[in-house]
């Protein structure tokens, strides 16, 4: 079958082959055929996926320069006692150090890119030590260095000692021979030194001619005095020349010994730059990598034709178009098992084979394992994709253009085999319309229901439109041609039939007037009724689809409005919830300063611990006010902190009263020695106990002083309990939790959690809640017995009855 040629599928593996930077890469992409094997091609489209993920996401890529087809060395590696060229052995090493280096760039992401890491996996890193000692014994020329040797390092040492032996010999020649030398140069000739000596004065200077000048006048001559040292010198050489092949074949050795894993590198190479190629032209063309349905679903979305695009690239560059090419007009479709037939109409020259080519490219693409030019695409593992495309008539075999055709479609029809792609252009053309037509649809049918195969077919014939429009699993298509300016627009339109307009288009292309008005005339008038029609669909589809992009366009502008006013509204909350804990955070800071400065001038100590426990309480007042009420927009919290803040002022700070001469007694109102007004209840000798708001405390009776009658004075409680009802927030919190449990914490986080949570029970007024510690060690239990002791919420506790968790939890009973 003659699909992948009608399909340019050559030129289109020639175009990504550009893309490859050795030999293997190159050579891999020219021979690339559709795959047969879905596992193959899944792991095909995996390594690209991996490629571009990981140079997007981390920027790792790899790259190969100044590589050569090894296969001549790798040949030679593999027959015994065979030696290496010093520049193959230098092709070799260069291309396992790039294919080490790979597998470093390579290694690190080896979790998200599995199929690239298989690749280089097997590389051993043993290769480095190889390569360390060529690159010290080979010079990047493909000389053997001096240091490749001790004896390599002493014969050239001797060597160089022996020329400037012999070259001074030859000068002292010189010297002596005066005139009869031509130049006061020593000159080297058939790997010999020699003399310039006149031609006239050969004679005077005796040894063995080498030759002389071009013009005559020189001969090059060898003194006597030089042959011994010549000799010795080509002795050297020659001891020099069977060290270098020495080293040479030592070294062809230790990679003869890694031929395994050389074979390792060049595959690896080949694969990694066939993959690289692959990515670099779905880069150029934003391409995708294709998913492989599973469920024989082919959808195309923004599809173009990479051969096309190419071209038209071309026109772009080319500095004598006058206008440059036009851009690509991208195709979506898609074929399923539902809808697995296509039938495009419309004007000639519209773009119907365009649409069919690219279907076909791109997916013979997508089960080769290349990316797809598109924006996403979903394509079958096609056992087949044939194509009946352009005109085959031929001479030679007595076929004209119906017969060429029929003859390849009934060899498609013999080598179809589901799941595949059928591709017909112009089906049943060439002949009578009305035969054309039913042998047209009859074609069509076969392929989707005998062969199960998916279709797409262009024609201009009305049986085919009719064919689409009446079967609901055929999909009717067109190509638009606009009618004002006469030009096609190359746009595909699903759901709709096209009018073939060959008649404007003869126009356009200059066909003489009169011939247009006759064949208007000539025209039946159904057949222009139904072309009129189709006109008048297109027509209404192209001012539905306009309509659409414009309903979209303004609902996108609402959304961004919307959207901005979010922003700004999130903007506003986000300033005014900032000020508001600048506010509170001065309040809560406020009370704390003031209240421990208080409580640093009490002497007493009893006095000055119940005062530092009301101080906590309230401060976890205040805690509990803002992790409940922090979400609620109309609670005004520094008002509250305020009013809790001024509840233990009440209480704590020195009052003004007016002081009265008496005697102390019980019931007597005084003013205590750190400002407090309260009540004697007993009166003890020289001390009396006193109630200062809900505090008792011991003084003596020379620190106390009578004072008036406080009129309308309300208890710290009384006070703190009307402010809060000022105040636009409600503490008590009926769904506040009664239980909290700690097993598996660890002392430190166990400490947290029950301060917090006492806390929050304490402000919420719950009477009664649960501790569960569990048994264990008794480590937690311990501790939180302990915790419980020491705290200033805390009424009293005791282990949990059997039936609510026994000693495994503590049931605790909060101050009221």
């Amino acid at each position: 079958m003659n699909s992948l040629a009608t399909l340019e599928y050559d030129r289109l593996l020639a175009l990504v082959a550009k893309n490859a930077q050795t030999p293997m890469g190159r050579f891999g992409i020219e021979n690339l055929n559709p795959l047969t094997s879905r596992l193959e091609l899944e792991r095909d489209l995996s390594a690209i996926s991996e490629t571009i993920s990981i140079n997007e996401e981390k920027q790792v890529s790899w790259s190969f320069s100044g590589l050569e087809d090894p296969s001549e060395a790798v040949s030679i590696l593999g027959i015994k006692n065979a030696a290496l060229e010093p520049q193959l052995i230098l092709e070799i090493a260069r291309l396992c150090n790039q294919a080490l280096f790979a597998r470093s760039v390579i290694a690190p992401e080896k979790d998200s890119a599995p199929t690239l890491w298989q690749i280089v996996e097997m590389l051993p890193t043993s290769l480095f030590d190889i390569l360390s000692g060529i690159s010290r014994k080979l010079l990047p020329s493909g000389e053997v260095d001096d240091s490749a040797s001790p004896e390599l390092s002493r014969l050239r040492h001797e060597i160089n000692a022996q020329r400037v032996r012999l070259q001074k010999s030859l000068e002292k020649v010189i010297r002596a021979s005066g005139d009869a030398i031509q130049d006061q140069i020593v000159t080297v000739r058939n790997e010999r030194y020699v003399i310039p000596v006149k031609s006239d004065f050969s004679g005077k200077v005796s040894g063995v001619a080498h030759g002389s000048s071009s013009s005559g006048a020189t001969v090059f001559i060898e003194p006597l005095e030089a042959i011994e040292a010549n000799n010795e010198l080509q002795k050297l050489k020659g001891k020099e020349e069977r060290e270098v092949a020495r080293i040479i074949f030592a070294i062809t050795e230790e990679l003869r010994a890694q031929l395994p894993a050389i074979e390792l590198a060049v595959n690896a190479v080949a694969e990694l730059d066939f993959i690289k190629a692959k990515v670099v032209f779905a880069q150029k063309y934003n391409a995708v990598v294709p998913c492989i349905s599973q469920d024989e679903t082919l959808e195309l979305i923004d599809a173009r034709h990479p051969l096309l695009e190419e071209n038209l690239r071309k026109m772009k560059s080319d500095s004598s178009a006058a206008a440059g090419g036009s851009d690509i007009v991208p195709v979506s479709f898609k074929l399923s098992d539902e809808k697995p037939v296509m039938i495009i109409s419309g004007a000639n020259a519209g773009g119907k084979t365009v649409v069919m080519k690219t279907a076909g490219l791109l997916s013979l693409m997508a089960i080769s394992g290349l990316p797809v030019p598109a924006a996403d695409a979903k394509i079958p593992f096609y056992r087949s994709v044939l194509a009946d495309i352009g005109d085959h008539q031929s001479l030679s075999a007595n076929l004209s253009t119906f017969s060429s055709h029929i003859s390849n479609i009934a060899e498609m029809m013999s080598e179809c085999r589901p799941p595949s792609l059928v591709l017909l252009d112009e089906v049943g053309t060439g002949t009578d319309p009305d035969e054309g037509s039913a042998l047209g649809v009859a074609i069509v049918d076969h392929f989707r229901r005998e062969c199960s195969a998916q279709v797409i077919a262009s024609t201009h014939y009305r049986g085919l439109k009719i064919y689409a429009a009446n079967d609901e699993n055929v999909i009717n298509a067109s190509v638009e041609f606009d009618e004002k300016t006469l030009q096609p627009t190359y746009r595909l339109l699903t759901g709709i039939a096209g009018a073939s307009s060959g008649i404007e288009i003869a126009r356009r292309f200059g066909i003489i007037d009169s011939v247009i008005a006759a064949a208007r005339e000539n025209l039946d008038i159904s057949a222009q009724e139904a072309e009129s029609y189709l006109h008048k669909l297109q027509k209404e589809a192209r001012q539905a689809e306009d309509l659409t992009k414009a309903l979209e366009e303004e609902r996108e502008a609402v959304a961004m409005k919307f959207a901005s006013l979010d922003i700004e509204a999130s903007k506003k909350e986000k300033q005014r919830q900032k000020e508001f804990e600048n506010k509170l955070s001065e309040t809560i800071e406020g009370f704390e300063r003031q209240s421990r400065a208080f409580i640093k001038t009490i002497e007493d100590k009893a006095l000055k611990t119940k005062l530092e426990k009301e101080r906590l309480a309230r401060k976890a007042e205040l805690n509990r006010a803002v992790v409940s009420k922090l979400s609620d927009n109309s609670t005004d919290l520094p008002t509250l902190a305020r009013n809790i803040v001024s509840a233990f002022d009440d209480q704590a700070q020195p009052q003004i009263v007016e002081e009265k001469d008496g005697k102390i007694e019980a019931g007597t109102r005084v003013l205590t020695s750190f400002g407090q007004v309260g009540k004697v209840e007993k009166v003890d000798g020289e001390t009396a106990d006193i109630l200062v708001g809900s505090m008792r405390l011991r003084e003596k009776l020379s620190n106390l002083k009578p004072v008036a009658e406080v009129k309308n004075e309300e208890s710290r409680a009384e006070k703190l309990q009307k402010k809060a009802k000022e105040s636009t927030i409600e503490l008590d919190s009926p769904d506040a939790a009664v239980e909290l449990n700690l097993i598996g914490q660890t002392t430190a986080d166990a400490e947290y959690e029950l301060d917090r949570f006492l806390d929050e029970s304490y402000i919420a007024r719950v009477p009664k809640i649960r501790i569960i510690h569990g048994f264990g060690t008794g480590a937690l239990k311990n501790f939180v017995h302990h915790f419980l002791k020491n705290h200033p919420h805390v009424e009293k506790f005791g282990f949990a009855p059997q039936n609510q968790g026994g000693n495994g939890a503590t049931i605790v009973e909060l101050k009221q």
